[in-house]
């Protein structure tokens, strides 16, 4: 398991009986956890003093118990900022687990000693091209929902990106990387983190299970001559790590040679020493 074990900012306190005590910063919340189904004695004092509190519906979706909770705040990782606010469905507009991935991103780019073009594809709030950016590579941040484009240009700005060079594309991905291959444009490096089922804004449907696959091979015509890395990144339950592995050793390394891995994220609980699996990701790289 790739564990994010680098924050100061974000801490998973303790997790059980379908849900998790964190702290964002300053700030305790409680959300539900599909994987956390073990019990739990819940001796910390944060599962009841917490500032925000996800309750689920039995009926389908939740609400947030938000009183004492700003409307929005920062939390740092390294050298990037970003802001985080309780959404629909329980999310942050942040995946701390995804740490390990910006981590691989910036180390690679920072190794490459040449200029890095990264396409990050299904993009969400930003924190991988954030992260690529304040390595010194160009980013093209492409993502469907318009408002997400704008709350990771806002993640660029508060980590002092507001001038790095990074395109924001509001657009269906498959539709954007068509035009690209048309335009004869090239990335060193692609991160996707498709979604188990989505719509396009033209009404487009993504399936995971259907898609995926036809999608990756698309990816591969906007590669450059000599790419660096490809990331894809699931949480659709049920789908292994070596399932992306899989793909990535079909479609990238039987092209560009390379080396492939793949395992779970993780992230430290600190009331047990044990890592909660947070979804799935499979890596290729050129090294």
């Amino acid at each position: 398991m790739w564990i994010a074990d680098g924050w100061n900012d974000y801490e998973l306190l303790d997790c059980g009986s379908g849900e998790k005590l964190e702290r964002w910063g300053g700030q305790i919340l409680v959300r539900p956890d599909p994987q956390a189904i073990w019990e739990t004695p819940r001796e910390n004092r944060g599962w009841r003093s917490a500032q925000g509190r996800y309750h689920r519906s039995s009926s389908g979706g939740g609400h947030w118990e938000k009183e004492k909770l700003p409307e929005s705040w920062q939390v740092k990782y390294k050298d990037l900022t970003f802001q985080v606010k309780p959404m629909n469905f329980k999310h942050t507009g942040l995946f701390p687990e995804q740490a390990v991935n910006w981590d691989f991103a910036r180390e690679k780019i920072e190794r490459a000693g040449r200029p890095v073009r990264v396409l990050n594809l299904f993009a969400y709030t930003g924190g991988a091209t954030v992260a690529c950016a304040a390595s010194g590579a160009q980013v093209c941040h492409c993502d469907a929902a318009k408002g997400m484009v704008s709350w990771a240009k806002e993640n660029a700005r508060v980590s002092g990106l507001e001038h790095a060079p990074i395109r924001w594309i509001v657009d269906d991905c498959a539709k954007f990387v068509e035009r690209e291959i048309r335009r004869g444009r090239t990335y060193d490096a692609i991160i996707m983190d498709p979604p188990s089922y989505g719509r396009g804004p033209g009404g487009e449907v993504w399936k995971l299970e259907d898609n995926l696959f036809p999608f990756v091979r698309l990816c591969t015509q906007v590669l450059s001559e000599q790419p660096l890395f490809v990331i894809i990144n699931s949480y659709t339950t049920g789908l292994a790590p070596s399932v992306l592995g899989y793909l990535l050793s079909l479609l990238v390394k039987e092209k560009f040679g390379g080396r492939v891995t793949w395992d779970e994220l993780g992230l430290p609980v600190t009331e047990t020493g044990l890592a909660l699996p947070c979804g799935a990701t499979g890596r290729w790289c050129s090294e």
